[in-house]
């Protein structure tokens, strides 16, 4: 199963070999797990990296439900996922991108940022779409009080375990492909703050039994960096397309405005007061005075920063919109034609030139050679 066009051979466990056929290396490392699935003796070994653990079941008015909590274990799952999100990445790179990028013959350094556009495009496509449907599902959208309510959410469902997993999987994974992309190393600093934000965010919100909370501003995040990627891509395809940039401005206040609000609502007052207020590492109880400021900490200085970062580069646009305006207002200001000066004599006439009385000038007598 080859992902990749093979132009040239490289010898094996090279570089260029490794970075060419990464695809199919981890592919086969998946074939292996599943293949354990067969055995009854390598069965329960391969079902650790395939199915999260640490479920139990309870009682419901519905039934009897599955949940599950998070354990030491999880690794295994996200390590399975890590692999299966790599396959991904190159089938989207290959089948999608890649013939995008032959039609619109872009330069190297946009052809870089096109394909991480695209990349998380889809990405953030799936994963607001999945999150939009598990807090509709479970009720949170509809019942904010729900998101710190009964406090600590140690218990959770199959959907939003499986959602957590494969978020860490997938910014797990966006750091081998820095060096399986090529990427520049000027691009390299900017990609890597992100990919550990959102690591360290998504880790917090799923160690400290955060979840519920964590899904709505994933859901809003997602929504705000998808609007971007697509106004990005527009953009590289014809320069004039700019006003999904406008769109995505508007989206990234209002995400930034109900992030800090639904911060400060839910951590701020509603874990307050709570009653069980304390540290409990067996029944998962994070609710003391010092996390809780350092989640509302940690959640302000990251606003705050990307803030920063999008007055900056809205300014930025500002004074190039406004250095293309006058360069635009020059060229005009030289193109404009000067208006034609009357002849001392007086002016023409039928191709004649009249003078001011009327009367015809005297010709001028031409010599003869």
């Amino acid at each position: 199963m080859a992902f990749r066009r093979r132009n040239k051979s490289y010898p094996f466990f090279s570089q260029e070999f490794v970075i060419q056929n990464h695809a199919d290396i981890v592919f086969s490392f998946v074939i292996f797990i599943l293949i354990g699935l067969m055995f009854e003796a390598t069965a329960k070994t391969a079902i650790l990296f395939i199915q999260p653990q640490y479920n139990i079941s309870t009682q419901s008015p519905e039934g009897e439900v599955t949940l599950y909590q998070y354990g030491w274990r999880d690794w295994a799952t996200i390590l399975f996922y890590f692999f299966i999100t790599i396959i991904l990445h190159a089938v989207v790179q290959e089948y999608v991108l890649d013939k995008v990028n032959r039609r619109l013959h872009l330069s190297k350094s946009k052809n870089t940022k096109f394909n991480e556009s695209g990349q998380l495009c889809v990405f953030h496509l799936v994963s607001s779409v999945w999150s939009l449907y598990i807090l509709i599902t479970e009720g949170y959208l509809f019942h904010p009080s729900s998101l710190w309510e009964n406090y600590p959410h140690v218990h959770l469902r199959f959907q939003v375990k499986f959602f957590y997993l494969t978020q860490l999987a997938y910014w797990l994974h966006a750091l081998p492909e820095l060096y399986f992309q090529k990427v520049r190393k000027e691009e390299i600093p900017r990609q890597l703050q992100y990919i550990c934000l959102y690591l360290l965010h998504v880790s917090a919100a799923y160690l400290l039994n955060l979840s519920r909370v964590g899904l709505v501003l994933l859901c809003l995040q997602y929504l705000s960096e998808m609007s971007f990627h697509i106004a990005r891509m527009f953009y590289f395809t014809d320069e004039s397309h700019q006003k999904m940039f406008d769109v995505w401005a508007v989206c990234f206040v209002f995400t930034r405005m109900v992030t800090l609000t639904l911060m400060f609502l839910a951590v701020g007052f509603g874990l307050a007061r709570a009653e069980n207020q304390g540290l409990d590492w067996d029944l998962g109880n994070f609710n003391t005075v010092l996390i809780r400021m350092t989640v509302l900490l940690l959640v302000c200085l990251t606003q705050s920063w990307l803030l920063w970062k999008f007055i900056r580069y809205q300014l930025r646009r500002w004074r190039e919109f406004r250095h293309e305006q006058a360069s635009r207002k020059r060229a005009a200001a030289k193109q404009t034609p000067r208006p034609l000066k009357r002849d001392s004599l007086g002016h023409h006439e039928n191709g004649v030139i009249k003078a001011e009385n009327g009367a015809s000038p005297r010709p001028k007598k031409i010599k003869a050679p």
